[in-house]
């Protein structure tokens, strides 16, 4: 009897340990599946475990981006987007909180879709972007770069409004949009925008008020870095700038018009050209909020600037020979604090005109690094050598913070290892 038992039992257990195992795997592949389409919030003050970043999702509340109506490109009119900009921040507090929401930063830049001609212009490209990557990780800035055209009327000079507009839909908790041309360089990478200045102001740009406004020249502004605000206004306003652009069916109309109120003979028809018309035809409309910044190398003109980089470097050297505390390895997320600290020394100092301090901006000015159809006054390799020592001046404040520098600003391979207690 124990031996028919036992063998009429041994199914019966068998089959009843797998209807468990296969309850037990739905139950686990309906729980994976809740978790799936129902994500668990993610709460600000969160934790991430083992170092990784914490989960985060969207809100579930409609806001401007559930309109199909909405454009992230011109002609199609953005109304409202103040009021819409803070009810998603509401929507999304951790963003509307976070410290220093009022100079969140995103900064835009770009180059063309096709290979470049100039047969260093890729690489060269490719160390521009880096250095602009490099800035906005020390600087905590987000980046965008597009090499698409975004609207198919609106290329070469006229390329950058696009993605700018397309910036300020896309990221409604940037304060600001700060536009840097592919052939600038950023060459002072402790540096912190002054937005104190720019409180009421929301276009920010390099030029010269006497140049636009009696002289009436396409030169008293430089459109290839610009800083704008996130808000109703720069909407309208730089929808009002594209308009005068080749998206225009009466473009080659409004051309000969821009010029024939511009001093200027050879004045192009570009971007600038349109702006300083713009500036001069509208200065009530839009002229108060606009700042014309020639305070500091916002955008400072390169042949101006790359002979004189070992000079500042000595300099910089000397203060920090001075100020044990500016010495000291440091980890490069607090790398600006440093520069903070710095200011200190560098007080009455300033750049271009026989100072010494950092250029924020080193700008190429018709290089043209990828076509390498660069300004013909400028001679021999005067454009590419130059761009080199801009970038080696930039990544040696990069690359001290990994405990390295340049043998020399001409010479892009070969680095040393920094000794301790050594300036930089």
């Amino acid at each position: 009897m124990a031996e028919t038992t036992t063998i009429h039992t041994k199914p019966f257990l068998i089959l009843s340990a797998f209807i468990a195992a296969a309850v037990a795997s739905l139950l686990i592949l309906s729980a994976l599946w809740y978790s799936f389409i129902n994500p668990v919030p993610f709460s600000p003050g969160a934790t991430a475990t083992r170092g990784c970043a914490a989960p985060t999702t969207d809100s579930q509340d409609r806001t401007f981006y559930d309109d199909p109506e909405l454009s992230y490109s011109f002609g199609s009119p953005l109304k409202n987007w103040d009021e819409k900009r803070q009810k998603w921040l509401h929507h999304h507090p951790s963003f509307a909180t976070a410290a220093g929401v009022l100079n969140r930063v995103v900064v835009v830049t770009g180059s063309q879709p096709p290979p470049c001609l100039n047969p260093v212009g890729d690489a060269l490209l490719l160390r521009l972007f880096k250095n602009k990557v490099d800035y906005c990780r020390i600087q905590g800035h987000d980046i965008f770069y597009n090499n698409a055209f975004l609207h198919r009327e609106m290329s070469s000079l006229w390329a950058k409004l696009p993605p700018v507009r397309a910036a300020m839909v896309a990221h409604p908790e940037a304060e600001w949009v700060l536009w840097l041309d592919s052939d600038t360089v950023v060459t002072d990478m402790e540096f912190k925008l002054p937005f104190e200045k720019y409180g009421n102001h929301n276009f920010v740009i390099c030029g010269w008020e006497n140049l636009v406004y009696e002289k009436r020249s396409w030169l008293g502004l430089n459109t290839g870095v610009f800083l704008i605000r996130n808000c109703q206004w720069s909407i309208d306003f730089i929808e009002t700038w594209a308009s005068l652009g080749p998206a225009n069916p009466n473009h080659e109309e409004l051309k000969e018009i821009i010029r024939g109120t511009l001093t200027d003979n050879e004045s192009p028809s570009d971007d600038q050209s349109a702006l300083v018309y713009l500036m001069l035809k509208q200065k009530e409309k839009w002229g108060e909020k606009v700042y014309i910044e020639n305070g500091y190398s916002f955008n400072g003109y390169w042949q101006a600037i790359v002979d004189g980089y070992e000079k500042i470097e000595e300099m910089y050297r000397a203060v920090e020979a001075a100020a044990s505390g500016l010495r000291r390895r440091r980890g490069e997320a607090v790398s600006g604090w440093y520069g903070e600290m710095r200011e200190v020394y560098l007080k009455g100092t300033q750049d271009g005109n026989g100072g010494w301090r950092r250029p924020f901006i080193t700008h190429f000015t018709g290089c043209q690094p990828c076509s390498g159809h660069h300004n013909p006054i400028y001679g021999g390799d005067s454009c590419w050598n130059g761009m080199e020592r801009a970038l080696n001046f930039a990544d040696n404040q990069v690359l001290r913070n990994y405990g390295f520098v340049h043998d020399s600003l001409g010479n892009s391979s070969f680095v040393s290892p920094l000794q301790f207690d050594s300036p930089g």
